[in-house]
């Protein structure tokens, strides 16, 4: 069988969970470093966005569209319940971290501390105030989410929890969205489950410079 590639930015959440996919369905795969818009992302994705897949002649872009390439292909334990509710709520809450909690979270909020645009590096106050309000319901949200199971759905470790983790990970770096996360107790032992899981550890990219503790 061809080698399976990953392309994109390590720190890229959407990569990350395509290689958390990988990983606990025991799949071998070769990350090739690429930034979005780079003639390696052009090459496999219509629009030049990460992730990417290249799986022999087969090349694929979006990242659910990569998880479920990989999931059916490939033996292994699948990351989608078989139980048809349990996987359409899967996919309810993939939905809701893809459209709701990764634009505020990480395309405004973190985005003004990773990649701030101002002139001297410093975190960029237009794109974190507003993002505040916010976010902290969608931290009451996730707390009630996983407060019964641990888990966004059911008892086992889903996608779901793949898209959600990384997510978090980069929201316990800066100071306010951690300030968030500490308060929502359910949510911090999630992350601290799911960032001991060997998948998520075994993958977890190196820091954003700018998001460290402040």
């Amino acid at each position: 069988m061809p080698e399976l590639q990953i392309i994109g930015s390590p720190v890229g959440n959407f990569v990350w969970a395509c290689r958390i996919m990988c990983t606990e369905k025991g799949v071998t795969y070769d990350l090739v470093p690429a930034l979005a818009h780079s003639p390696e992302s052009d090459a496999v994705h219509p629009l030049g966005k990460i992730p990417g897949l290249r799986h022999g002649d087969v090349t694929l872009g979006e990242s659910r569209a990569i998880c479920r390439y990989i999931d059916t292909v490939f033996p292994g334990p699948s990351l989608m319940p078989s139980d048809p509710v349990a996987a359409a709520q899967t996919e309810q809450w993939m939905s809701i971290v893809c459209t709701a909690i990764d634009p505020v979270m990480l395309r405004q909020y973190f985005r003004g501390y990773v990649f701030p645009g101002t002139p001297d590096g410093s975190p960029n106050r237009a794109f974190i105030e507003p993002a505040l309000p916010l976010m902290e319901p969608q931290f009451a949200l996730l707390d009630r989410a996983v407060a019964k199971t641990g888990h966004l759905v059911g008892e086992s470790f889903t996608l779901a929890d793949a898209y959600l983790t990384p997510i978090l990970y980069y929201m316990s770096k800066p100071p306010e969205s951690s300030a968030m996360l500490g308060k929502c107790t359910a949510l911090a032992a999630y992350l601290d489950r799911q960032l001991a899981r060997p998948s998520v550890r075994d993958t977890t990219p190196p820091a954003f410079p700018g998001a460290r503790r402040t």
